[in-house]
């Protein structure tokens, strides 16, 4: 890949800058491609936003962004591809169109307020610009590699520079953003991570594809050229809704429930949402259950290791060791210590407790056997 070093004014980087949503953002008279495909969403706060016009106005060096060069097939001409310093471009952008304020002796202003002298310093302010020509795998490899002096990119990011299409772009319509309709829809049902940074898109492929970072390439690659993603959007509002009706009461617990295992086994079976309710109830209050998040599944496939029961500590299963002599009660043969498990009298469905007076040391093979 060849590399160029430019420098470039801010005056001319803002020149024609227009957000267009999800058909794309662009500057330097409308050449510049501010958010290709490959890149994440804007994530910067408030706060970073404003440092990066501080810097600026200080005079200080902005670190250098990194731009793709590219040849528009009609028209010959020259075009470029923010290849890195989307953040930092897109807070320049912001700020000179007017969306945010910095404060300047202890007043906040947008740009127009600003005296002549420091609007004059932004717009003339020279940023620092490597032109990068090579093909797409190496903007990619390119992308990558630059990123991880940075923020590491997540999986989900890189895979969207890879499977780049008709159909990434609509998913992303519901997927990218926060209060969007996914996240509107799943907040109190899903935990969506870093929503901007497309964890919610990652789940929501994982449902459907099942997971693993195999699993979801190749749905999006067999999918990438689709019109619209209407059938990953419909399948996550099914599952989302089914968890709904089931389980209507609002807990944070809700959150890590693998709600498209139990939608695909479940979806059809006529439920009583108010007996489940009280059953959720009853076991929240369990001082046993230690993974209370595991209560839903329990309730419905009756796996009692979804619930994370307590155990036995050491100590006393060392009690119930000696007491025992080492003997099995079951097959009354002797074993090492290392050679048993803690066991339930009474088992916890019946209403034992993990205390001492409720255990006993069988052998692995007894224990593990379940007879």
């Amino acid at each position: 890949m060849k590399i160029d070093l430019h420098y470039i004014p801010v005056r001319s980087l803002v020149d024609g800058y227009e957000n267009r949503g999800y058909e794309g953002v662009v500057g330097y008279g409308g050449l510049l491609d501010i958010r290709p495909k490959f890149q994440r969403e804007f994530i910067y706060d408030i706060k970073q936003r404003r440092a990066v016009i501080e810097t600026i106005l200080e005079g200080f060096p902005l670190n250098v962004m990194y731009w793709s060069l590219q040849t528009d097939p009609v028209s010959g001409r020259t075009e470029y591809e923010l290849l890195d310093g989307q953040q930092r471009t897109m807070s320049i952008c912001e700020f000179v169109e007017g969306e945010f304020s910095v404060e300047i002796d202890g007043y906040p202003k947008n740009f127009d307020n600003l005296s002549i002298e420091d609007q004059n310093k932004i717009l003339e302010y020279k940023i620092m610009i490597y032109h990068c020509e090579g093909g797409e795998d190496e903007k990619l490899r390119w992308f990558e590699i630059i990123n991880i002096a940075g923020e590491t990119l997540k999986a989900q990011e890189l895979r969207n520079a890879i499977y780049t299409g008709p159909w990434l772009s609509d998913a992303k319509r519901y997927f990218s953003r926060e209060n969007q309709a996914a996240h509107l829809l799943s907040r109190d049902y899903v935990n969506a991570g870093e929503v901007d940074r497309q964890a919610l898109l990652e789940k929501a492929i994982s449902w459907i594809a099942g997971k693993g970072d195999d699993n979801i390439k190749s749905y999006m690659n067999e999918h990438r050229l689709d019109p619209n993603a209407h059938a990953l959007w419909t399948y996550f509002k099914n599952v989302v809704d089914w968890a709904k009706l089931t389980f209507p009461v609002k807990r944070s617990y809700l959150r890590s429930v693998p709600w498209n295992v139990l939608y695909e086994q479940f979806k059809d079976a006529t439920l009583d949402s108010q007996a489940l309710e009280d059953r959720v109830k009853t076991l929240m209050s369990d001082d046993e259950v230690q993974k209370r998040s595991g209560i839903y599944t329990y309730i419905l496939t009756g796996d009692e290791r979804a619930l994370g029961l307590r155990v036995f500590t050491d100590n006393q299963k060392r009690v119930a060791y000696e007491t025992q002599n080492g003997i099995c009660p079951r097959c009354g043969e002797h074993f090492e210590f290392e050679a048993m498990d803690g066991d339930h009298i009474v088992p916890w469905a019946k209403g034992g407790k993990t205390i001492q007076s409720n255990c006993q040391m069988l052998c692995i093979r007894d224990n593990r056997s379940g007879s």
